[in-house]
Parts: structure tokens; C-alpha cells; sequence
């Protein structure tokens, strides 16, 4: 979440009589996240999140994302429910983007999670990947191995401005990854970006799961892949071994690795730190002027990539191969 399009109150109460969601009370910018405009949205019935996607977002995907989140409030899940316009549709427009209005959730993230918070993730993730066996669409990784080298190439001449042999670092990872044969593994409709921030608690439960803006057809092993490195690793980018244990641990009871799975983990931890090391340096490298918007720091990923390349061990993960 971010604000890169600004929205007067005149806009969005004119957008609002779209909806039988009631009168614009208030509305309030957030800051955090990096992919599109967001603001807390309070009428004079209740309290929601508008979203409007700036132009890294395909609208094409937007049916899939509405109905992806629709399928899962559906099945229990904490989802944030897309709301119906008055006319029965998800998406409109406003302010020259299209735009959405959101079931607001309760609850906060817990940016520094201990186990219980991990476990809690852990299951969450197992349960959305079951509720999506039923789910009948599919979208393409637009984030996969492929793309990676293009955003290399557009970060290339200012990677080592960041970090003095960053460059080489992601080519030679690249380089790697890309020699490997390709994996045969279970896949479904995945989260992506199931980081603490797009996870609310209220005590230790989960209350809110949001933020489904990346969601694609992928390996679900690699969905836990970017979790553990997400939830499991301490501010001196350690790997907290009892948090990723408590994370599997929930995940496997619900969910069981196939032996493949198990082989492929060490190379979709290193694959998932790569992709987000390269979505953060170009977005650290290509700041919009005047956005609302929190840049979060590349190099955290680039010292949990070399953590794994250099200090894997299954047992941390509570993983016996």
C-alpha cells in the first residue's frame, strides 16, 4: 500500500455514490507498501479501504484479484471482500485509475513476530492453499525467473550506489538459478507477498490477510519460501531457527511437502530473496517524486540471499531430507 495518486474529498464522495456503503465521513492516506494508492475510508456506515492501481498494475488481473479475495472471504478466510458497486460490479474508476472500495479488517501487523505470530502465518498460509483447490482461474507469474533478469538489467548501473558488489552478486545469482533444471512441483493460486505487513493480528490470531495484488499460479512451496524469509529472520538478518520452525511446523500438519518439495526448498528460499532484492533495488533506484511511500531497504534481502547460499541446513526448518 502506498499513495502515488492523490484524491480530494470532492472525488471520492462523488465515487461513493456508487456504492450503498454510505456517506464519506473521512479519509486518511497510508503509507505503507509500494505497488498502489490506498487510503482508510470511513463513511457514515463503516469503515473500508480504497484502492486505486497505478500503472505497474495490468487491469486485465483485476477481475482475478477481486475474485480470488471474493473465493476466500467465502471459505472462511479473513480476506478483505471486495464491495459491489450499485450496478453489481467489483471495479470502477477514480481519478483516473481504476478503483475498488474494500472490506476494511480489523487488527494490526506484528513487524517484529515471535514464534506464536509464525505459527499462526504458517497455518494461515496452509489454509489458503487449500481453499484455493476449488478456485476455477489462473494468472500468470509476472514476477517469475524470466523477469528477473529484465529488472537486473534496468538496476544494473546503479546496483553497487546501493552496496559495493551488489551487481555481481545478482548476476552470479541469476546465473545459478537460471542453469537449473526446471522444478516439478505442486502449484496453485499463491499469495506472493504474505509478508508480516500484509497480515493483521488482534492478540495472537490472525484477523486480516490483504494485500493479494501479486497473487499468480505458482509453486505453493515457493509461496512458503518467501514467507520463511519474510517472518523468520532477526534486524541482523539471522535466521531465527524457532520462528521457521513454528512456521513449518503449522504448515506441514495442515499441508504435507512432497519429496520434491523438500529437495527444491533451499533454491526457492535463494529465488525468493533474489526476486524481492530486485523489486526493492529498482524501486530504491527509481523513487517517485512526491508519492507517499515508504522505500523499503534492498539490502535486507541481499544478507538473507547470502545467508542461504552460504548457511542453509534443513533441520532449521524442521525438515529432514
Amino acid at each position: 500500500m502506498a499513495v502515488y495518486t492523490q484524491v480530494s474529498d470532492k472525488e471520492l464522495a462523488a465515487f461513493l455514490q456508487n456504492y450503498d456503503i454510505g456517506a464519506l465521513v473521512q479519509k486518511t492516506p497510508i503509507a505503507e507498501g509500494v505497488e498502489n494508492t490506498n487510503y482508510r475510508v470511513e463513511t457514515d456506515a463503516g469503515a473500508y479501504i480504497l484502492t486505486l492501481f497505478e500503472k505497474r498494475t495490468n487491469e486485465a488481473d483485476l477481475p482475478f484479484f477481486m475474485e480470488l479475495t471474493a473465493h476466500l472471504a467465502d471459505r472462511g478466510l479473513p480476506a478483505p471482500a471486495p464491495v459491489k458497486t450499485i450496478s453489481g460490479e467489483f471495479i470502477g474508476a477514480l481519478a483516473g485509475r481504476p478503483a475498488v472500495m474494500i472490506e476494511f479488517l480489523p487488527g494490526r501487523p506484528v513487524m517484529t513476530p515471535k514464534a506464536v505470530h509464525c505459527g499462526a502465518a504458517g497455518a494461515m498460509l496452509a489454509r489458503l492453499h487449500e481453499a484455493v483447490v476449488d478456485f476455477p482461474l489462473t494468472r500468470k507469474n509476472t514476477l517469475s525467473i524470466e523477469d528477473w533478469a529484465t529488472l537486473a538489467d534496468a538496476c544494473r548501473n546503479g546496483a553497487d550506489s546501493c552496496a559495493p558488489g551488489l551487481s555481481a552478486l545478482i548476476d552470479d545469482e541469476l546465473k545459478q538459478l537460471s542453469a537449473l533444471p526446471p522444478l516439478d512441483l505442486p502449484k496453485g493460486v499463491v499469495h506472493v507477498d504474505f509478508f508480516p505487513d500484509n497480515l493483521l493480528f488482534t492478540n495472537n490470531d490472525i484477523t486480516g490477510v490483504i494485500d493479494f495484488y501479486f497473487s499468480c499460479t505458482e509453486y505453493f512451496a515457493y509461496d512458503i519460501a518467501i514467507c520463511v524469509n519474510a517472518w523468520c529472520f532477526d534486524q541482523r538478518r539471522k535466521l531465527t531457527a524457532e520462528n521457521a520452525q513454528a512456521l513449518m511446523a503449522a504448515y506441514l500438519e495442515a499441508r504435507k511437502f512432497t519429496a520434491p518439495e523438500v529437495e527444491a526448498f533451499p533454491t526457492l528460499l535463494r529465488a525468493a530473496a533474489l526476486r524481492f532484492l530486485l523489486t526493492r533495488l529498482y524501486d530504491w533506484l527509481h523513487q517517485i517524486d512526491g508519492a507517499i511511500v515508504t522505500v523499503k531497504d534492498p539490502l535486507e534481502y541481499r544478507d538473507i540471499l547470502e545467508f542461504h547460499r552460504n548457511s542453509y541446513a534443513p533441520s532449521s526448518y524442521g525438515l529432514n531430507i
